[in-house]
């Protein structure tokens, strides 16, 4: 898997489906040094994962930007776009129970980008009812 380009296209965000894809997608952001991100079926919804901790100890996401990705995910828990139990950092990033792997995709991009320094791709998803 090459590294994920920032920002990172909703269509190369790696699909982490099983434990081994998992784990496998995992390793690689911890070699490669860069943001954990993916997408996860679970059953008929979709979930986004991200993890800080594999792009290692330099990597500090931005207190206005972790700021911004609080309020992206609870504007989509606000509007049932992702499950309640959702959970937004400080280092571990999911969005439980979204409708489509096309919509898990992009909202996967849009942290992907937040945990980069750009929130504004999330913001705006988040604003995006589905």
């Amino acid at each position: 898997m090459e590294l994920l380009p920032i920002p990172c296209p909703a269509g190369l965000v790696p699909d982490a489906t099983g434990v081994d894809a998992f784990h496998a997608v995992y390793r690689q952001a911890k070699r490669q040094q860069a943001v954990f991100v993916a997408v996860e079926r679970q059953g008929p919804r979709w979930t986004v994962e991200a993890d800080t901790l594999t792009a290692g100890p330099h990597h500090v996401v931005d207190v206005s930007a972790y700021d911004a990705i609080r309020a992206a995910v609870i504007q989509l828990v606000r509007t049932e776009q992702v499950r309640s139990d959702s959970f937004a950092g400080p280092v571990y990033f999911v969005l439980h129970g979204i409708h489509s792997e096309t919509r898990a995709r992009e909202l996967a991009a849009a942290l992907h980008a937040a945990l980069y320094g750009d929130p504004e791709p999330l913001t705006h998803a988040a604003r995006a009812v589905q």
